[in-house]
């Protein structure tokens, strides 16, 4: 991740030529950073293991049939994380893998490509930030601390959420990437998070990540999050059990 970093992604971060930007629609930008460095990633990956499948957002896009992949063994990897950040020439941003079989995500790794950031989770084995076994903390403040993606809702959702939602919570700006959000839930910034949208390049290593340090990652019924559960709509993370349940029993008036 660090040399992929290196090679292909820093050296275009603010210095991005006309026509290295498209929109794959939907206001989802893809630059020739995030397919240069899928592809470097995919040839990685196979080096260490090739004997699994690979899912990366920029191949599901060119062929969604890639997809079906998730419900096997597989690499799951978003090249850029926070794509819309980089191609502004902001943070933050960063590369998400995640080793996923039967649906369920095995390991998962995130790495902030300003900071040198490196979380890396186990499932059963601890979460980790830089080498150091961490455990998930809340912010301690009254109210909570939010950040609450309505990006991808509908708006009558939209407008419930702000009703019956936000008025319980210190609202903060999200930050449009996820290896940068699930740390804030679990290192004190951050104490709850509603997703919408919840594609396995996203969420599969910050969820694993965020429950292996303590807190809590599910569906709003309080189902498990799964890989290959692609359409499915509605993630709710916490920093705690507690603060989860407290987020889940509001998100049920919607």
């Amino acid at each position: 991740m660090q040399r992929v970093t290196e090679e292909a992604i820093m050296p275009r971060f603010r210095n991005l030529s006309e026509g290295e930007v498209e929109d794959k629609g939907g206001n989802d930008p893809v630059t020739i950073a995030d397919k240069e460095s899928e592809a470097l990633l995919r040839e990685g990956l196979a080096s260490i293991d090739a004997t699994i499948g690979f899912v990366g957002e920029e191949a599901a896009h060119a062929d969604p049939a890639v997809l079906e992949t998730l419900g096997e063994a597989c690499w799951i990897v978003d090249p850029v994380d926070g794509t819309r950040n980089f191609a502004h020439g902001k943070p933050p941003f960063g590369v998400i893998i995640a080793r996923a079989d039967g649906g369920v995500a095995q390991s998962g790794w995130l790495y902030d490509c300003l900071s040198g950031r490196f979380c890396a989770a186990h499932r059963g084995k601890g979460a980790y930030v830089d080498g150091e076994r961490v455990t998930s903390r809340a912010t301690g403040k009254t109210p909570p601390v939010a950040a609450i993606s309505l990006v991808f809702m509908e708006e009558e959702r939209r407008q419930a959420t702000r009703r019956h939602i936000s008025p319980n919570y210190e609202l903060v700006d999200i930050p449009f990437c996820a290896a940068e959000q699930y740390p804030r839930l679990g290192l004190g910034q951050n104490d709850v998070s509603i997703f919408e949208r919840t594609l396995a390049w996203d969420h599969a290593a910050g969820a694993l990540w965020l429950e292996e340090a303590g807190g809590k990652v599910a569906r709003p019924d309080g189902s498990p999050y799964r890989v290959d559960e692609w359409e499915r709509k509605g993630l709710l993370g916490a920093s705690t059990p507690q603060l989860w349940d407290e987020l889940s029993a509001l998100y049920a008036k919607l």
